[in-house]
């Protein structure tokens, strides 16, 4: 047999099969490439969506807060201004001749704008007086033995506290129930103990 009849055994479809499978491979590696890159421009665009969101929210902070040095500055006024006023009390203020009264009705409008230019920038006071007791919002100076209230129950305020936003500005100064002595027995008390006996 010549070399021409050896080439006539191979199959005629042969190298249409190898053309295939390579245009095959060829297919399936860009198909793999387009997929990365979508992936990758999904991350990018995932990427770029979570700067805007930590931006955005980094602008509402800075927006939020930062009057926060200047709003603690204000509250040592409003301090003054509530300490002035609780020195009339209603009874005093009655006997006053009316220049002290003017001058008191000043000074308790200026509380009121304060008051209310703090609440614009977001400043609202804690509201403490008879709530449990929170640590993260009050500032115990005192516990004090009493039946009115539950032990660790706000029963006065010192100094008013106050939030900014949603984060403490200033602590809420109170003092704190805590249980109170025990008992008196039914009896007269005169002469006897704490637990009954002469």
């Amino acid at each position: 047999m010549s070399a021409d009849n050896d080439n006539d055994d191979l199959p005629e479809d042969q190298p249409e099969a190898n053309g295939a499978e390579g245009m095959a491979l060829e297919l399936s590696g860009l198909r793999a490439e387009v997929e990365a890159q979508k992936d990758r421009a999904l991350r990018a665009m995932a990427e770029v969506e979570n700067v805007r969101k930590r931006l955005e929210r980094e602008r509402d902070d800075a927006r939020t807060y930062s009057v926060t040095r200047f709003a603690r500055d204000m509250l040592t006024v409003a301090d003054n201004l509530d300490r002035a006023l609780s020195a009339f009390p209603a009874d005093v203020r009655a006997k006053t001749d009316d220049a002290v009264k003017a001058v008191l009705d000043g000074v308790e409008a200026t509380g009121r704008e304060l008051s209310a230019a703090l609440a614009r920038h977001g400043v609202k006071p804690i509201d403490a007086q008879g709530q449990k007791f929170d640590p993260n919002l009050h500032q115990a100076i005192a516990e004090v033995p009493t039946r009115d209230a539950p032990p660790g129950t706000v029963v006065s305020v010192v100094q008013p506290g106050y939030l900014i936003g949603d984060r403490l500005l200033r602590p809420a100064m109170v003092t704190v129930a805590k249980a109170g002595g025990p008992t008196p027995s039914p009896g007269n008390g005169a002469g006897e103990g704490l637990d009954g006996r002469v």
